[in-house]
């Protein structure tokens, strides 16, 4: 009786132990953070290279709906295991949409743009940490694969793989396309649980391609005037040194992509020499930069229509005395003087000298130096105790 009575509490336990189980698998939800600049370029620029382009009030599905919008993400995968950028993961698609793009898959257009690849890789992976769906454990395992075929031997990644013509050969930090592919070798170098499913062998792999693309960043980061500065948003893949992207895109001192950089370093526990003396000159760096007494504003303004977009807006510089330092996008190399451009690639000294589609297009100015600044005095103080580069 005792053991018949102890049996049946044991296995209501059991099975209110599995309900539970059951119902946080249903209401667990995984972000779609990580796909929104995509999602937004597919929703609200017009682009004519599109697999599949929104139907009016597309349908999308909620976050909790991870099987689905991996399954959409299955879809997207090319054969090569890559994806291509600018599209909605959330997206309810029509029958007519999922055969337009499975119909895509020999293609080898496939991109690190955007937020690609490698934010698919980690939400698959989280899935099937979920679900056990071998599915997505295959496609995790395909686009890590891509991701390490893709590296140079040099450390670097380019911005589309297999390398195209033109600036997308370079290696690119814009958009966060080399850091987000570091930030997920970290992951399984660190053994994140999501990636407990990796074999011996590809996790070797990971691992020295990580390695590589830290000492690569190092190696680009740039001199200027005999001192350590920060990076550019690209580097020529064979000399690394900074390079043109797009026409409005030059050669410089990227501040704004050059925090993520300074950020994923500062992170490093022990970091070497190399990696101290690379955060010392580049928090030194944005200190110098600052610009001060100065805020951007966007107003209201007549109606235009370029070839990308509907334009309702413009964007002025105003001086004012209350506002927090800012800084620019791009500093001029050597003379170190904040820099513009356009699509004729002619270099400019203010925005106001930008044309009005560049100018409301692009983010000229950033704040996210500051994010660097607020982390580096803890910095300072557990890895360079004797040397405060900001006093």
């Amino acid at each position: 009786m005792f053991n018949s009575v102890n049996s049946s509490k044991l296995l209501a336990s059991a099975f209110c132990i599995f309900s539970v189980l059951c119902l946080n698998a249903q209401t667990s939800e995984i972000s779609t953070k990580p796909f929104t600049d995509g999602t937004n370029h597919w929703y609200f620029i017009k682009d004519k290279t599109n697999i599949i382009n929104p139907i009016p009030n597309q349908p999308k599905y909620a976050e909790t709906d991870y099987t689905k919008i991996a399954d959409n993400i299955l879809y997207f995968q090319r054969d090569n295991g890559g994806w291509p950028k600018n599209y909605d993961m959330k997206a309810i698609l029509t029958p007519q949409q999922v055969d337009s793009v499975v119909k895509t898959k020999y293609i080898e257009h496939t991109t690190f743009d955007n937020e690609t690849t490698y934010t698919h890789i980690h939400y698959l992976a989280q899935v099937y940490t979920l679900t056990k769906d071998e599915r997505y454990k295959d496609g995790c395992l395909r686009g890590i694969n891509f991701t390490l075929k893709a590296q140079y031997p040099n450390g670097g990644w380019p911005q589309y793989y297999p390398l195209e013509k033109g600036y997308s050969r370079h290696i690119t930090f814009n958009d966060g396309a080399y850091m987000g592919i570091m930030n997920l070798l970290k992951k399984i170098v660190n053994n994140d649980p999501d990636y407990a499913f990796i074999d011996a062998k590809t996790r070797k792999k990971v691992t020295a391609a990580y390695q590589k693309g830290l000492d690569c960043i190092l190696k680009m980061q740039i001199k200027d005037n005999g001192k350590l500065t920060a990076w550019c948003q690209q580097h020529d893949e064979i000399t690394l040194e900074p390079a043109w992207a797009r026409k409005f895109e030059p050669p410089s001192i990227c501040n704004a992509e050059s925090v993520d950089v300074v950020l994923f370093l500062m992170d490093i526990d022990n970091p070497n020499e190399k990696i101290i003396n690379a955060v010392q000159g580049a928090i030194k760096w944005f200190q110098n930069s600052k610009i001060y007494n100065t805020r951007v504003e966007s107003f209201a303004a007549e109606e235009m229509e370029s070839k990308y977009k509907k334009i309702k807006n413009d964007v002025r510089v105003v001086n004012d005395p209350t506002a927090p330092p800012i800084w620019t996008r791009y500093y001029e190399l050597k003379t170190h003087r904040p820099l513009f451009s356009d699509r004729d690639s002619e270099f400019l000294y203010s925005l106001a000298e930008v044309s009005r589609e560049r100018r409301t297009g692009y983010a000229w100015y950033t704040d996210k130096p500051e994010k660097a600044l607020k982390k580096y005095p803890e910095w300072q103080k557990k890895w360079a105790p004797d040397d405060n580069v900001l006093k």
